[in-house]
């Protein structure tokens, strides 16, 4: 992944970005609970989730209806400026409200971020390995936040105060934009009007994308549980006191670290519900026998297991969504699951004190464990299903949208022509297509730098998104040109015929295909 450089700006803003989402949503509760005790730090907290969860669904179409690389980098912006001002309020002992509004602005622009990367990675990656790989990236990041940014957090406690945190991140999150800022990216995701475009019409006409958005938004109500029974187990059952609590949640993220091995696993995998499953089980089944059987030694190794599965869940279903969504609505399909992300979250820390008045805390954690194998029963077959018919060409279908000559085609053709695509390696000096040869196939570059020639006359120079063989197939003539790899390149080739209908059958790309040829063949 980190060979496309492109792929390795938004991974590494993403870990600035996950960095300050740890660190401000601590440093915010540390202040709530220094000015009105647990009360206000739990008000605090569901108010800074509520704004987020509502705007969620819209603020993620935006990058369905906008070049998503702005939106990213748009986002980001956003966000360090709500951090700045919350930073400036804090240092300057301004209203407690004041803070809290801004912090719940800064926490409703988070909600861009993920969804819009989601929609941005398949236009950036040059194979569907590429792609998996980097949500394994994004997997990995997300894990290691969940210990370095805490312990960063409370380094920047100990020498300052949440002003402090929220100053340093506000910079870190400015970096990250500043990182994405150089990306080009597709112009638009979506050639749709917008309403068809917006998350909610989306998953009330793809049950594939529903189904997954609510598997993965499940298992954030364990994680929005997971703040509490911490504290619970540590004094009420284990007896390691309120700094155990802190022990547990390091094991959980040690496990999520741990989990970033088996992810790797992932990459070119054809099934992913196998996994998914497999790390739904640990996760749950971990905090099943918490309950059952509460002991400190194995309390932490569960913990780590659990940690290692949540991992595993995550990645494989945000990829298996990836795969199982229409391209041209990830964003706000990802939208949606950041909406249900959050309300599970706000669902989670309301569900362990319910379930502890009902039965004690072996009890709440029993009550957890059950969420995703509940989830499971209802919906095991309908997920394998999806798993087997989940073939959307992501990658492919990115790179057609970035050619003129198919961005105005519907989806059902566009993605018709993406299935039809055949991967092409050539080595750096080969020949792709020879001047005076018939032409049956046009190619796409997926990655690499080629030359064109006649007669021995460099004409131009080929990249990434950008496709050559277009004329022998439109006027039926020879091959015009040499088109040969300078470096070592990917491309992907589409057969005449299809390339013919298609691009001859819908007006826009008809008249694309028309000025292509008045442009680069001289009128006589």
């Amino acid at each position: 992944m980190f060979r496309n450089g492109e792929l390795r700006r938004v991974e590494l803003a993403f870990a600035a970005f996950n960095s300050a989402e740890w660190s401000v949503w601590i440093a915010m509760l540390v202040y709530a609970y220094d000015r009105g005790g647990a009360t206000t730090a739990g008000l605090v907290a569901f108010g800074q989730l509520v704004p987020a969860c509502l705007i969620a669904p819209w603020t993620s179409s935006l990058a369905d209806r906008h070049p998503p690389a702005r939106v990213l980098a748009g986002g980001y912006v956003v966000q360090a400026a709500a951090l700045g001002a919350t930073a400036a309020t804090l240092l300057a002992g301004g209203p407690a409200l004041l803070a809290y509004v801004l912090a719940a602005a800064g926490a409703s622009a988070v909600t861009v971020t993920r969804p819009t990367q989601a929609a941005l990675l398949p236009a950036l990656a040059r194979s569907p390995e590429e792609l998996t790989a980097t949500n394994v990236v994004s997997g990995w990041i997300e894990s290691v936040a969940t210990l370095a940014a805490p312990a960063l957090t409370g380094l920047l406690l100990a020498v300052g105060s949440p002003g402090t945190v929220f100053a340093v991140m506000a910079a870190l999150t400015l970096a990250g934009g500043a990182l994405v800022a150089r990306i080009t990216g597709p112009a638009r995701l979506s050639h749709e009007s917008d309403s068809a475009t917006t998350a909610l019409a989306v998953l009330a006409r793809e049950p594939a994308a529903r189904l997954l958005v609510g598997v993965l938004a499940s298992q954030y109500v364990l994680i929005g549980a997971l703040d509490v029974l911490f504290v619970v187990l540590a004094i009420g059952v284990l007896d390691l006191g309120g700094s155990g609590a802190g022990y547990l949640n390091a094991a959980f993220g040690a496990g999520g670290v741990l989990g970033i091995g088996v992810t790797v696993t992932l990459v070119g995998r054809r099934r992913l519900a196998p996994p998914l499953a497999l790390g739904a089980a640990v996760f749950s089944g971990a905090f099943l026998v918490i309950g059952v059987w509460p002991t400190v030694g194995g309390t932490v190794v569960l913990l780590v297991a659990a940690g290692a599965g949540r991992t595993l869940l995550d990645v494989a279903g945000r990829t298996l969504l990836q795969r199982a969504s229409p391209p041209d609505a990830l964003a706000g399909v990802f939208g949606v699951l950041e909406a249900g992300s959050m309300a599970g979250l706000a669902a989670g820390s309301l569900l362990v004190p319910a379930l502890i008045a009902l039965g004690g805390a072996r009890a709440a954690s029993i009550g957890i464990g059950a969420i995703l194998p509940a989830v499971a029963l209802v919906v095991g077959r309908r997920l394998l299903a999806v798993d087997s018919s989940a073939t959307v060409p992501v990658v492919e279908l990115s790179l057609l949208r970035s050619l003129p000559l198919f961005a105005p085609l519907g989806v059902p053709a566009i993605e018709a022509l993406a299935r039809e695509l055949a991967p092409v390696d050539a080595e750096a000096g080969s020949t792709v297509i020879r001047e005076g040869e018939p032409g049956d196939l046009f190619y796409v570059i997926a990655s690499g730098e080629l030359e064109v020639s006649s007669g021995g006359e460099r004409l131009r120079t080929l990249g990434r998104g950008e496709g050559f063989g277009e004329l022998a197939l439109l006027l039926d003539v020879p091959r015009t040109a040499d088109v040969t790899a300078m470096t070592d390149a990917h491309l992907y080739a589409l057969g005449k015929e299809a390339f013919v209908s298609s691009v001859t059958g819908h007006p826009a790309s008809a008249g694309e295909a028309a000025r292509l040829v008045r442009e680069r063949v001289p009128a006589e």
